[in-house]
């Protein structure tokens, strides 16, 4: 670990009261009290990682000075995606910052002319509702809302996409509202107060979940914040300013039950702030242990009135480390990088500092595929395929689902029995937050893991379901541990319980740590009734299956069968005896699909139970049923939110449909003949996919851009991209139109190409900004559609030797920054490849790795070009270079710079082009010289270059 306090960072000897890191790691904000106002300040945190950028007068340490707050600043965040600034202070305002790209740069007002500010940031928004200081601001999960608290007594919720729109104000403290905390998956926002309680709120209704008191009925005096927070993986609220036994402690709030029964202990005065690491860890594996996985665990920083700092572990009984008299005066707040390595601490005296720890000390962080697991597995849904109209209604919480699972069990049992008997497909028309009792059963029946004892009886081991958030208060449910619910997941995902800190306080300190897995002997008698039910339900859907669409009147004959063969003969309602591997990362640009695939070879196997005549493979989607109303955020930048209502009552008695549209603050409205069932839109238009197969087009400021379209089958999953508009069809087909040309890129190609095996469904798709459609299966690859080849190309396998061997650390560039976004990295995941597998690169021979590397750098490269993603190709290629240069592959880089410079002269037989992707070549050429100029190896080819490029400028 390393300590440094960058002495240039200070508010000119005026106390500093928030600190906060900027996500992207690039700069970090400061608040507190300027000459005359507040004062907030960004600052570049560079030259506090680095010591050669802090002494080089080139780079800038502050970035913006912003003095608009008329007295002090109590509170700094930026909100999740980066784009914008939250600031709160004792002129009862919030003032919400984004930065201004289009002005120069400019001086700080009443300052000389040396201090500039080199970005701008104006205040977009001023929130005006509290009538006391504001103390404590805090961005919800994935950007939603904004919550903001005072010494007025009040939490108040600001709608974050349409400011200054207030949908909560929560009322109920007693005494000075000082601190905040949103829970990691959005079901809770959690509140503490001088009335010496911390108060947890649902998200779902915005009203009072738990009140907790006893922890802090002890306290005495105050403090001039209660930063509280919520652990990462959700099961842990931590507080501020609690008391053991007159000993100041940080108090454990469980969220299974709400139970006080542990803390953090040592500080000799009150905490003022607690933070909780991003990142989940798992101790480090040193070369030659045993490769037996640890359970996750979190990190957790807590300062306090007495000047120090601890970092806790939740795998250890006492903390990492202490760090005693770090300031003069209290310390006010804590934040984190959020690659979980650094942290900033302030300090009333006016000073921050900076702790760098290593992977060694911490753990290796879980990825955030890892971590969505975990929320996945424990809450039922991860914040990373959610988008934010979703936050209040999809959440599920662990302890109650399986009462109401078994009650709609039976209620589809009456309903599947009905339909069977009056010979018709099976429908559900009850709706849960805009997905079927259907669907969610079936999914719910994917999980069900079974297992054989020694004796060689069938055992299913229980799942713990969660309720649905249905606006029922299930706090009267039988608590179940986070731990115990766990017991039916992999090793990994179970979280390493809290354990007692220090002996020397009374029994809340000494609290039992949480229970293992335990062995369950006892079938479930439910469990086995659904898998019963399973069976009924796979005979109608083998109906379904091979008859046609509704819309054709051709049928397929099936003779009726008492038994039907034990086969998988539906991939959605089939039972998962093992465990998957993996699963792909999932993106809020990416859409969720399943898909059910029909195999001939296993439906005419037994020929005394089917009599099919059927084409050579069929594959069918799920199609959306119509709800009554619903609503979702198409795009952040600019604002888009479409508003649905089906069913409106006209003139006569006739049903019509609603279509709202929203985009930055104006609004639209249209009536539609058909039920809506679901919506899309971009920055260009706005779709509405309706039934009888018909989708209405509109420009995204409201025209009609086209008459209704129609389709052959009805439409499944649909997404649009600037003027493009992608739609999947239950035949399993697909669409793709540009609307501004009024042209077809993509026509009913079918997905049957890349659906090969039988077990294969369709996990995620995305729609590039060029009209490139990607589908991620759940094999873990990733097919592109090339509309000029009329081919599906893959563009990226999980599993794929060369990624897990390829290495080439020594070729990236120094920022990490430079990690671009973009398609190709959404689909493989954000994080890089490089170094992954350093144990295996040892006994992998060098020829053989620099093979592995060249090829894998080579089909990026290929892939971004596929993708016509022209920043990640220009990444790639740069990288590849570096490659090149470093391992020193003189044949390879003459032909690329080759490529790249094309002819001198022109020849009309040329078939050189000039552009790739839309990039300069020859533009290309010049960042590569640089590169090709360090190794002294290739001196003569960066001259030959460097010349014909100064000859083709002369021209």
């Amino acid at each position: 670990m390393k300590l440094l306090k960058p002495t240039w960072v200070n508010h000119n000897g005026k106390p500093i009261f928030s600190v906060d890191i900027h996500p992207d790691g690039t700069k970090f904000a400061t608040g507190g009290q300027g000459q005359d106002s507040g004062k907030v300040v960004i600052w570049n945190m560079a030259p506090v990682l680095k010591e050669e950028d802090e002494k080089n007068e080139n780079i800038p340490k502050m970035l913006c000075q912003m003095d608009n707050h008329l007295a002090c600043v109590n509170c700094v965040r930026w909100s999740n995606s980066g784009m914008y600034l939250a600031s709160g202070g004792d002129d009862k305002l919030i003032m919400v910052w984004k930065r201004a790209t289009y002005i120069g740069p400019s001086t700080v007002f009443g300052s000389s002319s040396k201090l500039a500010n080199v970005e701008q940031w104006r205040c977009v928004s001023i929130l005006r509702s509290h009538s006391g200081d504001v103390m404590d601001v805090a961005w919800s999960p994935h950007d939603a809302w904004l919550a903001s608290c005072s010494v007025d007594n009040t939490v108040v919720i600001w709608n974050a996409v349409k400011f200054p729109e207030i949908l909560a104000t929560l009322r109920g403290h007693s005494g000075l509202v000082k601190g905040l905390t949103w829970d990691p998956v959005g079901k809770y926002i959690a509140s503490q107060a001088d009335d010496r309680s911390l108060k947890v709120w649902r998200t779902m209704d915005w009203q009072l979940e738990t009140s907790i008191t006893k922890p802090f009925d002890e306290c005495g005096g105050t403090t001039h914040v209660l930063r509280l927070s919520w652990s990462p993986d959700g099961h842990y609220l931590v507080s501020a300013h609690a008391m053991n036994n007159s000993g100041p402690t940080a108090q454990i709030i469980e969220r299974d039950g709400w139970k006080t029964n542990m803390d953090f202990v040592g500080h000799r005065k009150a905490v003022t702030v607690v933070k909780f690491n991003p990142k989940i860890f798992k101790k480090k594996q040193k070369n030659g242990s045993s490769t037996k996985p640890s359970c996750p665990y979190c990190c957790c920083a807590v300062g306090s009135k007495d000047r120090s700092l601890s970092v806790w572990l939740t795998c250890l009984k006492r903390p990492l480390v202490v760090i005693h008299e770090l300031f003069d005066k209290s310390i006010m707040d804590i934040s984190w990088t959020l690659n979980g390595l650094g942290i900033l601490v302030c300090s009333m005296d006016g000073s921050v500092a900076f702790l760098d720890f290593s992977q060694d000390e911490l753990g290796d962080p879980l990825s955030e595929e890892e971590k969505s697991h975990i929320h996945q597995s424990t809450y039922g849904k991860s914040l990373a395929v959610m988008t934010e109209a979703q936050l209040p209604t999809t959440i599920i919480e662990n302890p109650e689902m399986l009462k109401y699972q078994q009650r709609q069990q039976q209620q589809l049992g009456h309903k599947n029995a009905a339909t069977r008997e009056a010979g018709s497909n099976p429908k559900v028309a009850s709706m849960v937050n805009g997905e079927s009792l259907e669907d969610i059963r079936k999914n719910l029946l994917k999980k069900q893991v079974e297992t054989r004892t020694a004796d060689g009886r069938r055992r299913i081991t229980p799942l713990c379901i969660a309720q649905l958030d249905t606006g029922v208060n299930a706090t009267s449910a039988a608590a179940v541990p986070p731990t115990s619910s766990s017991s039916v997941l992999t090793t990994p995902s179970k979280i390493e319980p809290m354990k007692a800190f220090d002996s020397r306080f009374t029994e809340r300190s000494k609290a039992t740590s949480g229970t293992g897995p335990a062995t369950i002997t006892n079938v479930n008698q439910t469990a086995v009734d659904r898998l019963k039910e399973q069976n009924l339900v796979k005979e109608t859907k083998v109906k379904d299956i091979l008859e046609s669409s509704s819309d054709s009147d051709e049928k397929i004959p099936i003779s009726k069968s008492s038994s039907l063969p034990k086969r998988k003969l539906d991939l959605e309602g089939e039972i998962v005896e093992k465990k998957k591997k993996g699963r792909p990362r999932k993106d809020t640009r990416l859409l969720p699909v399943a898909l059910s695939m029909q195999s001939p070879a296993a439906l005419t196997a037994d020929k005394d139970a089917l009599c099919v005549s059927a084409p050579a493979l069929a594959l069918k989607l799920p199609t959306p049923a119509p709800q009554k109303s619903f609503a979702l955020q198409v795009s952040s930048d600019p604002s888009l939110y479409i508003e649905v209502e089906n069913d409106v009552t006209a003139v006569g008695g006739l049903k019509l449909s609603r279509l709202k549209c929203t985009r930055e603050g104006k609004e639209w409205e249209t009536v539609l003949t058909s039920r809506i069932l679901t919506a899309a839109g971009s920055c260009d238009v706005v779709c509405a996919p309706c039934e009888k197969r018909t989708l209405s087009v509109f420009f995204s400021w409201g025209r009609g851009l086209l008459p209704p379209f129609f389709w052959h089958s009805p439409v499944s999953m649909f997404h649009c991209k600037g003027p493009y508009i992608m739609a999947l069809i239950s035949a399993a087909t697909l669409f793709v139109w540009d609307v501004h040309k009024q042209v077809v890129v993509i026509k009913d190609e079918s997905l049957q190409t890349i659906l090969s095996g039988s077990d294969m469904t369709v996990s995620q798709i995305l729609l590039t900004q060029h009209g490139i459609p990607v589908m991620n299966l759940s094999d873990g690859k990733a097919y592109c559609f090339n509309p000029s080849l009329s081919t599906w190309n893959l563009v990226s396998d999980k599993q794929d030797s060369l990624a897990q061997c390829a290495d080439y650390r020594n070729s990236l560039p120094s920022q990490e920054a430079m990690l671009c976004s973009g398609p190709l990295a959404i689909i493989q995941g954000r994080t890089s490849n490089s170094g992954r597998q350093a144990t295996r690169l040892f006994s992998v021979p060098h020829l053989v790795q620099q093979e592995t590397t060249l090829a894998y750098l080579e089909s990026q490269m290929a892939a971004a070009l596929t993708l016509q993603s022209s920043h990640e190709y220009r990444h790639w290629l740069l990288i590849y270079a570096r490659y090149l240069v470093n391992e020193g592959f003189e044949y390879r880089l003459r032909e690329l710079c080759k490529d790249l410079l094309g002819p001198v002269h022109h020849s009309t037989g040329s078939q050189w082009e000039s552009t790739v992707v839309g990039l300069r070549k020859r533009e290309l050429l010049k960042e590569l010289l640089p590169v090709i100029g360090q190794n002294l190896r290739f001196q003569r080819l960066f001259t030959e270059y460097q010349e014909q490029l100064d000859i083709l400028k002369d021209k």
